[in-house]
């Protein structure tokens, strides 16, 4: 589920001194699922917490999730780093934007996963997305490119040398290639 580092458990624990008996750590994801996705963590009177929550045992207090946030949350670290320009608490939550899907689904599902959790992020710094169309019977991940990938100068390079690379490497023996079915035309939203 989630892991919250000894260090950041320490940290919460000092902040949670100087509030009521009882209080716990909420962890959150708003607009799970969405590109919107935030996470978040606040304080969490034992009056808030619901049946339905999650509470993840730590020293000296629970995380509590809400049931919304816990496929969101799968795989989320919290950590606090004390480095030369002072401390921070930081929250990786990696299956925020994305629910994660389990290692046993359709192989299209699990393609899709990771081009949303891991390709389209990179991609959504030139203003572009990909998605899986369909999934041949020969294994061959059919792709529709979007935004400022449609008509992009780079957009063979990037399907080849990045997305195929990584989407045969990660799924070797179930995948056998990506083929891009776009009709790429160049304008305004072009990234070049």
């Amino acid at each position: 589920m989630i892991h919250i580092s000894e260090a950041a458990q320490a940290h919460f624990v000092k902040l949670l001194e100087k509030q009521a008996a009882g209080t716990n750590i909420r962890v959150f994801v708003v607009n799970p699922g969405t590109a919107q996705a935030e996470c978040g963590v606040s304080y969490c009177p034992t009056d808030a917490v619901e049946d339905s929550d999650l509470k993840v045992p730590c020293n000296g207090f629970d995380a509590v999730i809400d049931a919304d946030s816990k496929p969101f949350l799968v795989d989320a670290e919290i950590d606090f780093v004390t480095d030369q320009m002072g401390s921070q608490l930081t929250l990786k939550a990696p299956n925020a934007k994305v629910r994660k899907v389990n290692d046993n689904a359709p192989l299209k599902e699990r393609v899709q996963y990771v081009i949303d959790a891991e390709i389209n992020p990179q991609l959504a710094n030139h203003g572009g997305r990909v998605s899986v169309v369909e999934l041949t019977e020969q294994g061959v991940a059919v792709l529709q490119f979007g935004g400022g990938c449609n008509g992009c100068s780079q957009v063979d390079l990037t399907l080849k040398e990045g997305i195929e690379k990584e989407l045969l490497n990660r799924f070797a023996g179930e995948l056998a290639g990506v083929r891009d079915i776009t009709e790429h035309q160049r304008g305004e939203h072009s990234y070049y």
